[in-house]
């Protein structure tokens, strides 16, 4: 690893010691898999007991819904746009679009009429193959003339059976015509204001992402015998690139769609490694405090215990790598007690085996950090974006500095520009946004992609301070574009201003302000006189207009970012009491300090 020597302080790049060639091309993964380990077990499904898929299987499974795409009209470097929860399906479709030639469209399946109508028009996708029945109806919804396979109703099968004429020559030749120069996707991002724009991510961004994490010590985690179980959304540009990562280093990966009962397939399928969300983790730690909390007496008092001495014994860890003290004999002696009493219990819900834990999507607090760490699973947060193709930096170990989101993987270089903006250059930062030449030059700097994220670097370690645009990130990963929802509510006659809140939380919710006249208008027509905002604050038929407007304004987006709670505030936000800039946009910061109690109870249980 290595620092540029004159700008030691504010750029840092780590080299990657494999140049890239086509035999890393992921296009090609299934086909190499199968060449060299036929009986490898690429992925398992969950079927009453978790089902292994050979790579055999894969690749054949592979090929012929690749030709039933070819027999439906799929050119070289035509889109397929793919609408569903998390499976083994979404990975073979993805597989099979690559292979007839062509780019896959993520589109979430939580996603409203009006965000599919934007991707499908914009991308120009061919087809699109939907989850559900009622995806499909979504689909029909907004508008597009596209064809649509439904998987529920069979599509794979149904892709095989239109493929059976298209001979393997013609597969072969359409695979090996796609390079790492090709495109592998047009994922969308939240836009702040207008349109989302189509990040088109190549086949060498993906390749990057794979050969720079398994480098790196943290790819051990991806070994053959390893087990990876994926349930983050497949739309998500990082749940795919670690998938694909961890398949190209020989791991077995299972997928399960349903986050509400994953503990019971973390038991069940025994990850080693599992990828998560800040909000996956709170859930878990919540959910153990819960229970010893609902025991009370002694077992609460014993976990808040384990819980401060698994914190203490991670910080000294931390110490003691960067040469400090380390653990003393006594915390050691409570580690070794709680590690009997509590901590083995924590790694049992995990699955028993789990000893890499990343997370992304969003800031894990440090408290959590160590408190997971402390127990035995550390928890490794890294930095990415779609445009960087997911991870550009990750703590792994023998690297890891809690509070900070760990240094470049292999083949990439993190710089902090003069005006503290974190900026990215290397392989896995994507090739530009889809027909849109203006948005792509205004996101580079002399070679450099701006993030619009703040921080800074120490040793090579990555600390995000802040973000320069507005993109809230929930505790979950969801990105969630606030303009738009906004705007919508501002329309109310009765709403002043509206700021949607929601960095780091289980949830999007919004501070709403009431419009003085708009107000005084609302009161005389609903009989309540010469009523004043404040009076008016907690009135039931002004709360049910204003949960109208709420409605309206999720209405615009899916039902992950939409608003679930609001608090209405008297008083409307202005530039003399500092909301506000001087052309009338509102200080998020200023207003999340001034507003602070508030915000904290939208989130109060």
């Amino acid at each position: 690893m290595s620092a540029d020597t004159h700008t030691a302080a504010r750029e840092f790049a780590v080299p990657l010691e494999v140049e890239l060639g086509e035999e890393h091309n992921l296009a090609r993964l299934a086909w190499r898999r199968a060449e060299q380990d036929p009986d490898h077990v690429s992925f398992e499904v969950f079927d009453q007991t978790w089902q292994p898929i050979t790579a055999t299987e894969h690749r054949d499974g592979v090929a012929a819904a690749a030709k039933g795409l070819i027999a439906s009209g799929v050119e070289p470097g035509d889109r397929v746009a793919i609408m569903a929860g998390t499976s083994y399906a979404w990975i073979q479709l993805d597989c099979a679009v690559w292979a007839a030639g062509g780019a896959t469209v993520p589109i979430y399946p939580s996603s409203s009429a009006s965000q599919v109508e934007w991707i499908v028009r914009d991308s120009g996708a061919r087809l699109v193959v939907v989850e559900t029945p009622e995806m499909a109806q979504t689909v029909a919804e907004a508008g597009v003339d596209v064809p649509v396979l439904c998987l529920d109703d069979g599509a794979v099968a149904e892709l095989t059976a239109r493929g059976a004429d298209v001979d393997d020559a013609t597969l072969e030749q359409r695979r090996d015509a796609v390079t790492l120069d090709s495109a592998a996707s047009i994922i969308y991002t939240s836009g702040t204001t207008g349109r989302p724009k189509g990040c088109v991510v190549q086949q060498r961004n993906l390749a990057a992402e794979a050969q720079g994490l398994l480098s790196q010590p943290i790819g051990v985690a991806a070994a053959p015998g390893r087990r990876v179980l994926m349930f983050l959304p497949l739309a998500h540009v990082l749940a795919r690139a670690v998938t694909y990562a961890t398949s190209e280093g020989g791991a077995t990966v299972g997928f399960w769609g349903d986050f509400g009962t994953i503990v019971d397939k973390f038991a069940s399928f025994r990850p080693h490694l599992i990828l998560g969300v800040p909000r996956v983790f709170e859930k878990v730690h919540d959910g153990i405090r819960a229970k010893a909390d609902e025991a009370g007496g002694a077992k609460a008092a014993i976990f808040r215990r384990a819980e401060k001495v698994a914190a203490d014994s991670s910080r000294a860890q931390e110490s003691s790598d960067t040469g400090g003290p380390g653990a003393g004999r006594a915390l050691r002696a409570q580690h070794a007690v709680f590690d009997r009493l509590v901590y083995r219990t924590i790694r049992d819900a995990l699955g028993g085996q789990c000893d890499t834990v990343i997370s992304g999507g969003g800031a894990l607090g440090a408290s959590l950090a160590h408190f997971f760490r402390g127990v035995g699973v550390p928890v490794y947060e890294g930095y990415g974006l779609t445009e960087s193709c997911a991870a550009i930096t990750v703590n792994q170990p023998t690297m890891t500095r809690v509070g900070s989101v760990g240094r470049p993987i292999a083949g990439n270089a993190v710089r902090i520009s003069d005006d503290g903006e974190i900026q990215l250059r290397g392989g896995v930062v994507f090739a530009e946004y889809w027909r849109n030449p203006e948005a792509t030059a205004a996101a580079f700097d002399d070679g450099w992609f701006r993030t619009g994220d703040l921080g800074t670097l120490d040793d090579g370690y990555l600390s995000i301070t802040g973000r320069s645009k507005d993109i809230i990130v929930t505790a979950g990963g969801k990105n969630v574009a606030p303009g738009p929802m906004e705007e919508e509510l501002r329309a109310h006659p009765v709403v002043g201003h509206a700021m949607v809140v929601g960095e780091g939380r289980p949830f999007v919710a919004a501070l709403v302000t009431l419009d003085p006249d708009g107000v005084r208008r609302w009161a005389a027509e609903h009989d309540r006189g010469d009523s004043t905002a404040e009076q008016l604050v907690d009135d039931d038929d002004l709360r049910a207009e204003v949960q109208q407007a709420v409605d309206r304004a999720s209405a615009l987006v899916s039902r992950a970012e939409g608003i679930k709670k609001f608090t209405l505030l008297a008083d409307d936000f202005t530039e003399e009491t500092g909301e506000l800039t001087p052309t009338l946009k509102v200080k998020r910061h200023v207003v999340e300090k001034m507003y602070a109690d508030q915000i904290e109870a939208l989130y109060v249980r």
